[in-house]
């Protein structure tokens, strides 16, 4: 299962899907002949000569050993073993705790692959969709010997030519560094070098540290790229759901039918179609058919899943790539005209198309 992936669905986006800004062009960007924005261009500078980091980024690809159990001691193999089996309930999203140093590697992140970098002449921050944030001062500060753990870390950072060093400790060690269940110690290290490459990509490399989970530092390296014409927007996770909805964190699918009710053909013809809408950033299919008297689900031409109906309208997708509950809107004569997908803290409603 792409973990990575799963952690983001159990958020939902507060902005409205047609928000004007999302079609607004970034002004002050390079451009080609033919209007696009010209990610190989010269690397924008500050005034006192530094790379400038600020803007709109998205990490499109991570590489690294930091899921190689082999370099992991045996104590966070078993704990990851755990979490794998009760994901749905142990993953620190699903109770909606920030992702601490799971952010830094695209890991449990839950703000999307889209991250605001803000730089000043004595520090830089970086906004994340769930309103978390990370500060990194660069104002000659050392990080200090014996922090209070917190979520998010105390981080300093120095310039070396035109990388810049971001060290950081302080972590609490409620967090997981991906979204397998890798747990830490509060004695976490970690340190990054941001290098941007030209107008449209930054190269991060990682390593995580600490002697207490890892029997040597693991090494991690993300690529962003510039996201022009583009804009984040807020992400919030909440643990009560919606109208009453209640995320299901079964884990076999006995757990879902055992509160399953039968319905007749009648209805469920009233939900065979596609449907389509904006998860995060991404255009988001979803296709319903009726196979004897079931109904089954396919999200982005995935493998067929079943709907296993809880009432009239809602169904418990239990064997999903990310288990959940739709719920069907039906207009006057019965037909639905959209589906919800339901996550522990709200919906995404994808429209009938066919």
């Amino acid at each position: 299962m792409n973990r990575l992936l799963m952690t983001l669905v159990f958020l939902i986006v507060s902005a409205p899907g047609t928000a004007q800004w999302l079609d607004l062009p970034t002004p002050g960007i390079p451009r080609t002949a033919d209007g696009e924005a010209d990610m190989f261009a010269p690397l924008p500078r500050t005034a006192d000569g530094r790379p400038e980091l600020s803007g709109l980024w998205r990490a499109t690809e991570v590489s690294g050993d930091l899921n190689d159990d082999a370099k992991v001691k045996p104590w966070a193999r078993e704990t990851m073993a755990v979490h794998e089996r009760n994901y749905y309930r142990d993953g620190p999203m699903m109770q909606c705790m920030p992702g601490g140093p799971g952010y830094i590697a695209g890991g449990p992140a839950g703000g999307g692959s889209l991250r605001q970098i803000v730089q000043g002449p004595t520090s830089l921050a970086i906004l994340f969709g769930d309103l978390t944030y990370r500060q990194i001062f660069t104002d000659g500060r050392s990080l200090e010997v014996d922090p209070l753990p917190i979520w998010m870390g105390y981080s300093v950072g120095h310039w070396e030519g035109d990388t810049l060093v971001v060290e950081s400790n302080g972590y609490n060690e409620k967090t997981w560094l991906h979204a397998w269940g890798l747990e830490h110690s509060e004695n976490l290290r970690v340190t990054e070098r941001y290098r941007r490459l030209d107008f449209g990509h930054i190269e991060i490399e990682v390593i995580f540290d600490d002697p207490e989970t890892f029997d040597e530092p693991l090494r991690t390296v993300v690529e962003m790229v510039y996201a022009a014409d583009d804009v984040i927007l807020e992400i919030v996770c909440d643990e009560a759901t919606e109208g009453g909805v209640k995320h299901w964190v079964g884990d076999k699918l006995s757990d879902a039918r055992a509160s399953a009710i039968e319905l007749e053909t009648d209805i469920l013809n009233n939900y065979v179609g596609t449907y389509e809408g904006i998860w995060l950033e991404y255009l988001t299919t979803v296709k319903v058919t009726l196979e004897g008297d079931a109904l089954f689900l396919s999200r982005n031409g995935e493998e067929k899943a079943e709907l296993i109906p809880q009432s009239d309208n809602s169904f418990i997708c239990a064997t999903c790539t990310w288990s959940q509950p739709y719920i069907f809107n039906n207009d006057g004569d019965g037909m639905a005209m959209s589906v919800q997908e339901v996550q522990v803290s709200g919906r995404w409603i994808f429209d009938r198309v066919e």
